[in-house]
């Protein structure tokens, strides 16, 4: 009997410990402390970051598209995620968050309340964003129309609905490190900034692995839909054998060199970088033609 009280106890201390441990961390307060946010310079941060394109609500047109009331559908092979509402709403969105709470989601994946976020919201990405842009973001996300709309659950079967098994996930594919050795030069910098910190074009264009980490090995050469219908392209040299001049065009207008328009999801994309300066634009086909070509 003693015998049996001992192993239940190290038993539960185990599991005690485990709990604790795989707890969400958000950032130390220290981290944002003195830190102010700047409206203007947070709308190219806004439309870097995509943050429309996912959360607005399905078939919003027009400024309809700055509300962010959320109920977009994502699918995937571990369920499908709907966007949840991220208006300044201070109830059904995040206007109730403080600078910290809002830092800790886009840098870890941390929810106010400790529990980790799914990483179908591009945190892998946005941890490698500075808290400056971070804040400046913020400052122009609070100015955006407030929509009470309620958030919709995920439709995510067991096991993968377990939140705190994200806690290895995370130890297994979320860093902070650059992927593409950008030197010196000033325009690669920026646009791999602009790339693998705030466009997160890699999580669409990036296969992924069995547990759903991307596959830094096969990094932006084209990955399945995750709708199940036909693959998202290469967009490495060779594969995607347009200049320089052409990529910074095409996000501009979303008109290829060979005539053709941008369609699907993609269209979103470029409705954002449309709206950047022209010389991002031109760091980000610069990046991409500084990738090594995969087939």
């Amino acid at each position: 009997m003693q015998r049996l009280f001992i192993v239940s106890a190290i038993v539960a201390g185990l599991f005690g410990a485990g709990w604790v441990l795989s707890a969400g961390r958000p950032l130390p307060a220290a981290a944002v402390a003195g830190l102010s946010g700047d409206p203007a310079a947070g709308e190219a941060v806004f439309h870097a970051a995509g943050c429309a394109s996912c959360h607005m609500a399905p078939e919003a047109e027009g400024p309809a598209r700055r509300v962010l009331s959320g109920g977009q559908r994502f699918p995937s092979p571990f369920g499908t995620f709907v966007a949840p509402n991220i208006s300044p709403d201070p109830d059904q969105g995040i206007g109730g968050w403080d600078l910290r709470a809002f830092a800790s989601a886009l840098k870890r994946g941390v929810r106010p309340d400790g529990a980790h976020y799914f990483p179908a919201f591009p945190y892998t990405t946005y941890t490698r964003m500075t808290l400056q842009d971070v804040a400046d973001l913020k400052a122009f996300m609070d100015l955006l129309p407030p929509d009470a709309t309620p958030s919709q659950p995920h439709e995510v079967a067991f096991p993968f609905n377990i939140r705190r098994s994200l806690f290895g996930w995370k130890l297994l594919f979320l860093d902070a490190d650059w992927v593409l050795d950008a030197g010196t030069n000033p325009s690669l910098q920026r646009g791999r900034y602009l790339v693998e910190a705030m466009g997160h074009c890699a999580e669409c264009h990036t296969s992924r692995n069995i547990l759903g980490g991307i596959d830094k090995a096969r990094w932006m050469a084209g990955a399945p839909n995750p709708a199940g219908k036909g693959r998202i392209p290469n967009i490495t040299p060779g594969a995607l054998d347009w200049s320089e001049a052409d990529i910074a065009y095409y996000l501009e207008t979303g008109f290829t060199p060979d005539f053709d328009s941008v369609g699907g999801h993609m269209a979103f994309v470029v409705e954002n970088t449309a709206l950047l300066a022209p010389e991002d634009r031109a760091a980000i086909a610069a990046y991409l033609k500084a990738l090594p070509p995969l087939k």
